[in-house]
């Protein structure tokens, strides 16, 4: 028998899986503990997960799939008109953000923007009008990405809004967003007041034409260069987009001051408005995010997440290999900061498109590239390290164009593979702005969230369903 006195001659480091209580119980007593983040998989994803992986086909299904979101090379090319890029909108069509909802089961944040859009398109004279209106059927609720859109928070678009029209260079598909309005009373968090409407009313007779004006003057913009810049100057691309909005701005600024064939003083209010509002570019690029999310949809057996989206209500994913189906669980609460006097007791869940940036790597998957983001949803910067790390474990790829300087630039994690997160348990990361759950009430703060497992718990199991 060997002698195994000498392993107590050096201080013992212990390796534990699972579990924390029995590092935590060792770590007390004073002992080194070496952690695996290991747990079982999610429970009832057994038999799904042993399917796909004995099909075979699931491999080579998600590597077409993000060479396909990869290829994408967004550039913004045209700003134009709701109604005028989406043929099937009606006058009384308002698209919305994430999953299908009725007015019934909408969020007050959700209520409030479908009220100050009915305000703003002239359907109602009033909240009140609105509600009775929209309570009666009178308007048609269709989620934006039903129709290759994207819409931050509350996420609605009416048929009178300026949209961003971003498309592929190569020509594979097209993208559209709302312009973003600022923080504070705006509508997609659910405000409605006066100044409100009045700023929307500005974006349609000022904001929108110049920028046509601007980009037919100076051409496309190359939103993937931006945005790549973007993150080595210490931006996520979704809460935190200073240094890209800067970078459009310099991109537009020679347009501006040429003509632009439009008067002085509205391009002089157009390039204060977007200097005056570090998260103008959101917008556009959850607009490219949505153009490389598409090209990654309706790959049979692919178990890669072409959609996170949530409308303050309902969080819901869909995977390319299960095509339009959503996946649907409650809207979870958002872990935050809080603005003024605000606590979680005034806060909606959950709500918005922009976990589009999460799909495609960016967001909360690049927190690492934005130490700075804990300002402004909390957390530490070593923190924000970590959480970027933990999500290379559930995606299929590094990001080559989407580079990390803190991590020796490696590329962002990209591709979320609804398996893995069921396999592995760990959750996708989302960095968010936080609504008022009183409809009216605006911007209350900004946090942390965890997409819920058990969408991922559904979709794996439809997902197996069909290869079977």
């Amino acid at each position: 028998m060997s002698d195994l006195s000498h392993l107590l001659d050096a201080e013992p480091v212990v390796a534990t899986a699972g579990t924390d209580m029995l590092a935590e119980s060792i770590e007390q007593q004073g002992s080194a503990v070496s952690r695996a983040d290991w747990r079982p998989p999610a429970p009832g994803t057994e038999a799904a997960l042993a399917t796909l992986a004995a099909d075979g086909r699931n491999r080579e299904a998600n590597e077409t799939a993000i060479t396909r979101m990869l290829a994408v090379r967004p550039q913004l090319v045209d700003v134009s008109v709701a109604r005028d890029v989406f043929p099937e909108m009606t006058d009384r069509t308002f698209y919305h953000a994430g999953p299908p909802i009725t007015w019934e089961r909408a969020s007050g944040p959700m209520r409030g923007a479908i009220i100050g859009a009915m305000i703003y398109e002239g359907l109602a004279t009033d909240p009140d009008d609105a509600e009775a209106k929209a309570a009666r059927g009178e308007i048609e609720l269709s989620p934006c990405h039903h129709h290759r859109a994207v819409g931050p928070m509350a996420g609605v678009t009416s048929p009178s809004m300026p949209v961003a029209v971003v498309d592929d260079h190569a020509g594979s598909g097209v993208a559209y967003s709302t312009l973003n309005e600022g923080l504070g009373k705006v509508l997609r968090y659910g405000a409605y007041a006066p100044e409100t409407i009045d700023r929307l009313r500005w974006m349609d007779s000022v904001l929108g034409p110049v920028l046509h004006a601007v980009l037919l003057r100076r051409g496309p913009i190359d939103l993937q260069s931006l945005i790549a810049q973007a993150l080595q100057m210490g931006d996520d691309g979704h809460n935190r987009n200073r240094a890209v909005t800067s970078l459009f701005l310099r991109e537009l600024g020679a347009a501006l001051v040429d003509g632009a064939d439009a008067p002085v003083e509205q391009r002089r209010e157009v390039f204060r408005f977007i200097d005056g509002n570090d998260h103008f570019m959101l917008n556009l690029v959850m607009a490219a995010g949505k153009l490389g999310s598409d090209a990654a949809a309706n790959v049979p057996a692919s178990s890669l997440v072409t959609v996170m989206a949530r409308n303050g209500t309902d969080f819901g994913i869909r995977l390319s290999g299960t095509g339009d189906e959503w996946f649907i669980a409650p809207a979870p609460p958002v872990d935050g900061l809080y603005l003024g006097a605000f606590t979680e007791d005034d806060a909606s869940p959950d709500i918005g498109d922009s976990t589009i940036t999460e799909t495609v790597g960016l967001g909360g998957f690049a927190m690492a590239a934005a130490p700075a983001i804990v300002g402004f949803v909390g957390g530490t910067a070593s923190g924000a390290v970590r959480r970027t790390l933990a999500m290379y474990e559930i995606t299929v790829a590094e990001h080559p164009m989407y580079q990390i300087p803190m991590l020796e630039f490696r590329g962002t994690p990209v591709g979320i593979d609804a398996a893995r997160v069921v396999r592995t348990g760990v959750q996708p990361q989302i960095n968010t702005g936080v609504a008022g759950k009183i409809p009216g009430t605006g911007m209350v703060g900004a946090g942390l969230v965890e997409a819920p497992m058990e969408c991922f718990v559904e979709a794996i199991n439809a997902l197996a369903a069909e290869v079977r």
